[in-house]
């Protein structure tokens, strides 16, 4: 079961999340928290939007989302079928054409290196698709 991160929130979407993240006083909002900080890391030109009632990171196109469940944290990458994941952080929506997620459970430890590098080879594959949309426009 999702636990709801917002209905129609008004202000600017790095304070939603913040507030999202403060709401879950337990490991998920640590974990959410966490995973934050390496998107920033790995991509300091990274947008935060809030879209669907959970946060969104974008740029040139959205690179994950981050959703709560009572079990999980769950960044989504809309485009992830397309990434190598030579470490196999992948574990949910593997069935699906262009989508691919990874949750992240209690106390698991989480992969940072490989993190970041799914989040900068999404940066490359979405700066590779709008240049591919341009030159075709």
């Amino acid at each position: 079961m999702k636990k709801k991160m917002g209905g129609t929130p008004e202000g600017p979407p790095s304070e939603l999340i913040d507030k999202a993240i403060a709401a879950l006083d337990d490991w998920r909002g640590q974990t959410l928290a966490r995973i934050r900080k390496l998107i920033h890391e790995a991509d300091p030109e990274v947008v935060e939007e809030w879209k669907w009632g959970i946060p969104v990171w974008s740029h040139d196109g959205i690179l994950c989302t981050g959703e709560t469940y009572k079990a999980a944290v769950k960044t989504t990458f809309p485009k992830g079928a397309s990434l190598e994941d030579p470490l196999g952080l992948f574990n949910s929506s593997l069935e699906g054409a262009t989508r691919r997620a990874i949750d992240f459970r209690q106390g698991e430890a989480i992969n940072e290196a490989a993190f970041k590098a799914l989040i900068h080879a999404t940066v490359a594959l979405n700066a590779s698709t709008r240049k591919a949309s341009k030159t075709r426009a």
